[in-house]
């Protein structure tokens, strides 16, 4: 048993004669990473978690808060790239590519443009629809173990359509949806979607209803709530940011600028910033990051009655908190260019001009990397090199709703187990 002097010596990086072995070291303390901690606990195992910045720091402070188990289908469908273009050229569209990034992100869109083929879209939808389907179960376990329901909005979702033509291009998506699991019902008037949420300009004559989808009041409280529970029952939670892993015979070391770590299992589950750890030991996966922005609005912004998704506007309307937030678009432009914070301007001023009683005034932007796999599939898998490294990351739109379901598949690896579902499509050598 280490101890508690030596461990905080190992924590503030101070010389030793002897480097602490831990038993499972998780890199990144965004909702994946304090998910699969949990998770190997309840399993017996000792755990560390990693972060350069602390506890849902990034990501998963920001997002929607939606377990959007609905959302089945990838981003990259057949005849997208037909469309794209018109998107791209748009700088403040609901999908732009920055110019200073264009030849960094070419060998992305590329493999995206392969996983739109008949195929390989075929693959990632029936992969992506049994990682919903155990995420939502997962989700339920978790929610019980951490006595986590006053947290948890059921309150459904509104996906809303401009007319009668746009409503009946998503009929052929939403005959998917039911083929998967998905409850929903079509509202076909203006007054059917005002009973559910009333407030919506009456040019959205048409919607669907998803009953069974849920939120969570606040994605940052969430992650920070399964951080807490982790450490009353013994885990730990420590700054340190990771640059490097050295797989050794029989322990995996980890290198920051201040201390060295090592441990007898690492998972790899820092989101975005996964993609050079991974590296590091010589797996070259094509990670990038779908630049997401939003405002949150204070209390009193609206009478939010549900999720409302306006899809082929590219952003949601939802609850965080006591304020409303309303955010998503997909700007690709990677980890180090300065955020464009006019295409939050833009979300927020169709928000006002779609619920005209939504006050926008006092709001707080904010702008986060979604960790995006071209086929919009994670990866949950050993390293090629050792199986004493896995990778859990680029969950894209997703890692939130998937964050449950990846924690069980996740322990399945780490303790030599059979996960639940078939992980060669999210296998780290797959592209």
């Amino acid at each position: 048993m280490e101890s508690n002097s030596n461990y905080w010596l190992e924590m503030i990086g101070e010389p030793k004669m002897d480097m602490i072995k831990h038993d499972v070291i998780v890199i990144g303390a965004g909702i994946i990473g304090i998910s699969i901690a949990l998770k190997l606990q309840s399993e017996g195992r000792q755990v560390l978690v990693l972060d350069s910045k602390g506890v849902a720091a990034e990501t998963s402070s920001g997002n929607a808060g939606a377990f959007a188990f609905a959302d089945v289908i990838p981003l990259a469908t057949p005849g997208i790239m037909r469309k794209a273009p018109k998107w791209l050229v748009d700088p403040l569209g609901p999908l732009s590519l920055r110019p200073a990034y264009v030849l960094k992100i070419i060998p992305w869109m590329l493999r995206f443009w392969r996983a739109s083929w008949q195929d390989k879209y075929q693959a990632a939808l029936a992969a992506q629809a049994s990682l919903m389907d155990l995420s939502k179960a997962a989700l339920e376990r978790q929610i019980d173990a951490v006595n986590g329901e006053a947290m948890i909005r059921r309150e459904g979702q509104l996906q809303l359509y401009e007319g009668q033509a746009e409503f009946n291009a998503s009929l052929a998506g939403w005959q998917t949806r039911q083929e998967h699991g998905v409850v929903y019902e079509f509202l076909i008037t203006p007054e059917a979607i005002a009973e559910i949420q009333p407030g919506i300009d009456p040019r959205f004559t048409h919607a669907a209803y998803t009953p069974e989808w849920k939120n969570v009041c606040d994605p940052a409280e969430w992650t920070q709530h399964l951080a807490n529970e982790f450490e009353k029952r013994g885990g730990k939670i420590a700054i340190a940011s990771i640059h490097s892993i050295d797989l050794k015979d029989n322990s995996v070391n980890l290198k920051s600028d201040s201390a060295d770590y090592e441990t007898n299992q690492v998972i790899i589950a820092a989101g975005a910033w996964s993609k050079t750890l991974a590296q590091s030991i010589g797996d070259n996966l094509p990670l990038d990051t779908e630049r997401g922005y939003n405002t949150t609005l204070q209390a009193g912004a609206f009478d939010l009655k549900t999720h409302l998704t306006f899809s082929n506007h590219g952003f949601v309307v939802t609850k965080i908190g006591e304020g409303v937030r309303v955010g998503g678009a997909v700007e690709l432009g990677g980890l180090h260019l300065k955020p464009n914070y006019k295409r939050a301007d833009v979300l927020l001023n169709k928000a006002a001009d779609f619920l005209p009683g939504l006050k926008i005034e006092g709001g707080k932007q904010w702008m986060g990397f979604r960790p995006s796999m071209p086929d919009s599939l994670p990866v949950i898998s050993y390293a090629s090199r050792s199986k004493r490294v896995i990778y859990a990351f680029g969950h894209g739109h997703l890692g939130l709703t998937q964050s449950a379901g990846t924690a069980e598949l996740v322990a399945a690896l780490i303790n030599n187990g059979t996960p639940d579902i078939d992980l060669t499509p999210f296998s780290s050598d797959r592209f």
